[in-house]
C-alpha cells in the first residue's frame, strides 16, 4: 500500500522513489547524482491527483526535446536533466489506497517509507528514523511493520489501533487521489492578503500595502528557498541547502527545528499568520499561501 516509481539513473542503477523524494546532488537525495550538471535539489517526486510526477525544482527538465516544469511518471518515459544526461522511468506502482495514520491529535496523513511517531507533546509523525521516538513504522515493500518502543516489531494493517503516551492512533487506508498534495493551496480565512518579496538573504512581508516584517539571515533563507523550489520540500532538502557542509548526524535536525521555531516566533510577534511556514508532521515543509497572497521571487 504505497505509491512509488522505479527510475533508472545514468549509470544503470535503479532507485525506488516515493512522494517527497529528491533527485539531485544533495546527500539527502533519494536518487543522488554525482554530476556537476545536476543541481543540489534538481527535481522532486510529488503525488498529485492520483499520479506521481517529477517536479522541476532548481534544475531543468526536458521531455521529447521540450523544456517542461513537470513530468507525469509513466513506464518508458525518458526525462532529460541536462544535455547528454537523462533518467528513465522503468516502472510505476499506483495502488488504489495507501496506508496512513490518524488520531484525535494526529491529522490523517499518508506514511513515508520510514516514519517515526513522536509522542513527547501530542503526536507528531516524522519522516525517517528518529532516535527516542515512541514508535517506528516502515515499509518492507509488500507490507508495513510497526515497532513500539520496548516491544517487538509486528505487522501494521488498516484498522489497527495503538495507544502511545495516552494518545490513540489508527492505521487507515487513504484513497490514492486523496493522499498527495493538491496543485492549489487551501484558501479561506479572513486574513488580509500577504505580499512576500523574497530576495534570498532578506524577505520583506507586506500586508495591506505596508511592510510588517523584514527577515534576514537563515530565517530569510528558509522562506526564499521554499519560494525558489516552488512547492513543498522535505526538511532534509532545506537543511542541505542551508548548511551544505554538515552531515545529518551532526545535529542538523535539532538545528533546523530550533531555527524554524524562532522563525515562527518572529512571524507571530509581527502578527503574520502562524501557519505561513507549514509542516505536515511527516517532514514536509511548505509556504501555506491563500488565494490572494502574492509572492515575488527575486532570488
Amino acid at each position: 500500500m504505497r505509491a512509488y516509481a522505479t527510475l533508472q539513473a545514468p549509470d544503470g542503477a535503479l532507485h525506488e522513489l516515493v512522494h517527497g523524494d529528491l533527485v539531485g546532488r544533495l546527500w539527502s537525495a533519494a536518487m543522488p547524482l554525482d554530476d556537476a550538471r545536476v543541481s543540489e535539489a534538481h527535481a522532486m517526486v510529488s503525488l498529485r491527483e492520483g499520479e506521481l510526477r517529477l517536479i522541476a525544482l532548481r534544475g531543468g527538465l526536458a521531455l521529447r526535446g521540450r523544456p517542461v516544469n513537470e513530468v507525469v511518471l509513466r513506464p518508458g518515459v525518458e526525462i532529460v536533466l541536462a544535455r547528454g544526461l537523462s533518467i528513465e522511468v522503468v516502472g510505476v506502482h499506483l495502488p488504489g489506497f495507501v496506508l496512513g495514520l490518524e488520531g484525535p491529535s494526529l491529522p490523517r496523513q499518508a506514511l513515508p517509507p520510514v516514519a517515526s511517531i513522536d509522542a513527547s507533546a501530542g503526536l507528531r509523525l516524522q519522516a525517517g528514523h528518529v532516535e527516542h521516538a515512541a514508535a517506528w513504522v516502515w515499509s518492507t515493500g509488500a507490507s508495513w511493520r510497526l515497532r513500539v518502543e520496548g516491544r517487538p516489531p509486528r505487522s501494521l494493517e488498516p484498522g489497527d489501533q495503538l495507544e502511545l503516551a495516552g494518545h490513540w492512533v489508527r492505521a487507515v487506508a487513504i484513497p490514492l487521489d486523496a493522499a498527495g498534495q493538491s496543485p492549489t493551496r487551501a484558501g479561506g480565512g479572513v486574513e488580509a492578503p500577504l505580499r512576500l518579496l523574497a530576495n534570498f538573504d532578506t524577505v520583506h512581508v507586506h500586508r495591506e500595502g505596508a511592510a510588517v516584517l523584514v527577515l534576514g539571515g537563515v530565517h530569510a533563507r528558509i522562506i526564499s528557498e521554499l519560494v525558489a523550489l516552488g512547492g513543498p520540500a522535505h526538511w532534509t532538502v532545506l537543511a542541505g541547502l542551508l548548511w551544505p557542509d554538515d552531515a545529518p548526524a551532526n545535529g542538523v535536525r535539532s538545528r533546523f527545528d530550533v531555527t524554524l521555531s524562532r522563525l515562527r516566533r518572529k512571524l507571530k510577534d509581527a502578527r503574520v499568520r502562524a501557519d505561513l511556514v507549514h509542516t505536515d508532521g511527516a517532514g514536509q515543509v511548505e509556504l501555506l499561501l491563500y488565494p490572494y497572497d502574492v509572492v515575488e521571487d527575486r532570488t
